[in-house]
């Protein structure tokens, strides 16, 4: 049957306007999607979101608030050298690193108690992403799907956009035991021009008619198959897939052409990869997408063990403008109301100075936000210690996020279930609790 992956889609494909009815959620939504802004290695909470003056008056000494066990050795406490000042009408304080993204406060709630369980990335990662440090469950977006469904058939309902490889890479967005279509469809958006970003999709081997004469042959294969053998969950996961690979040939190529947008919405978003992805998933959460992932980059660039104040610099200025830019825009489209839009990483970093100018791993207590989605904008939720060190006050751990982020999209975490080898999952396990607090 040779060529891309168009020429294995089904022949039902062809009929349909690219348009697929959501399964209906538990409750009313909020939110319809979902833009995750991954920071992978791990920003500092004390530089960004969550100001502790008293580091800078106790600094180089090590109080017992902060003599806790990390990942690797620690010595004093490293005060930030950024500023932070109130911003918007809310005045929550935000630091100069981020001058743009304060500019949004207002749409904005930070979230300064999140806890999770593991330092080492690996397990924060697959914690972060699939509620579970076991690499064999589905991930939050396959979750999604799967409660879900999608808006537009012709495009995955989940998508994640990274310019390399994130550590544990697939088993981050894997569907696990539950069907294979709600797996994220990776994306290296090095190259933004759309026939590199998703390599073999258009079939240039056969014209439509011919593919429309192959569809119809493996659709009649296919319905012999089925009556000879009961239902096959993974049969039909990957002829959903392929039913999907099929239609986007024709509408990939258009939600992945940022040549499409104007020179003054390019200009808004800046340059670069994470400009670009940010534009991207804008596009996508017009076209019915729902959850975009983006990683900021290869490997994990926020791990700053050694000069962290230099590499802190360099990371915000990549990242300000573009979510500033994602922010605007979408309110101005009117599809931040109905938008959630995550920041955060796997776990935060430390007060203490590890290799005198870095700073080691903290899971104990870091800093996340939320904005759009029906999230309540321009406040702080939660508290950590005097420096900055373990979240003491309206603690939430990953599991409440992710329960919190299901409940903004209709979904109940304690009813989303999948029955598998003899027992029902869920992504939240036996845990997590709404946080009320931060919903408007």
């Amino acid at each position: 049957m040779g060529g891309g992956l168009g020429t294995i889609g089904l022949a039902g494909a062809l009929f349909r306007n690219g348009e697929a009815a959501p399964v209906s959620p538990h409750a009313q939504p909020r939110a319809k999607r979902v833009i995750q802004l991954f920071m992978n290695g791990g920003p500092f909470q004390g530089d960004l979101f969550d100001p502790k003056p008293l580091t800078a008056k106790f600094a180089g000494e090590r109080p017992s608030e902060v003599d806790l066990r990390t990942e690797r050795k620690t010595a004093g406490l490293l005060p930030s050298p950024f500023k932070f000042s109130p911003a918007g009408e809310s005045g929550v304080p935000v630091s100069e690193l981020l001058p743009l993204t304060a500019q949004r406060i207002d749409d904005i709630c930070v979230i300064r108690s999140l806890h999770t369980n593991n330092p080492n990335h690996g397990p924060a990662l697959l914690l972060m992403n699939n509620g579970t440090i076991l690499p064999t469950r589905p991930s939050m977006g396959a979750w999604m799907s799967y409660g879900l469904g999608t808006e537009n058939d012709s495009l995955p309902p989940y998508v994640v956009l990274c310019p390399g490889r994130p550590v544990r890479f697939s088993i981050l967005w894997s569907s696990g035991f539950l069907p294979g279509e709600h797996q994220g469809t990776y994306i290296n958006h090095s190259d933004p021009t759309p026939d590199k970003l998703i390599p073999y999709l258009k079939n240039t081997s056969h014209s439509v008619d011919e593919q429309r004469r192959q569809l119809e042959l493996l659709r009649e294969l296919n319905g012999l198959h089925r009556e000879q053998r009961s239902s096959d969950a993974r049969l039909d996961a990957r002829i959903r897939s392929m039913e999907t690979a099929f239609r986007m040939q024709f509408s990939a190529t258009e939600a992945f052409d940022l040549e499409r947008e104007t020179q003054s919405t390019r200009e808004a978003y800046g340059e670069g990869h994470f400009a670009n992805a940010c534009l991207l998933a804008r596009r996508l959460a017009e076209r019915g997408v729902l959850f975009t992932q983006i990683y900021y980059g290869n490997g994990q660039p926020w791990d700053t063990h050694s000069k962290h104040d230099e590499s802190t610099r360099k990371l915000c200025r990549d990242i300000d403008r573009p979510i500033a830019a994602l922010l605007t825009d979408l309110k101005q489209r009117g599809l931040l109301e109905d938008t959630l839009v995550i920041w955060g990483g796997e776990f935060g970093r430390t007060p203490t100075s590890e290799n005198g100018n870095g700073r080691d791993h903290n899971h104990y207590g870091f800093t996340m936000w939320l904005a759009g989605g029906g999230v309540k904008g321009g406040m702080t939720y939660g508290e950590t210690d005097d420096f900055g060190f373990r979240a003491v006050h309206d603690r939430v751990h990953i599991h409440d996020l992710h329960a919190t982020v299901l409940h903004l999209l209709g979904l109940d975490h304690e009813k989303l279930t999948y029955r598998y080898a003899g027992r029902d999952f869920r992504l939240t396990d036996v845990h997590g609790r709404v946080v009320k607090e931060v919903t408007g």
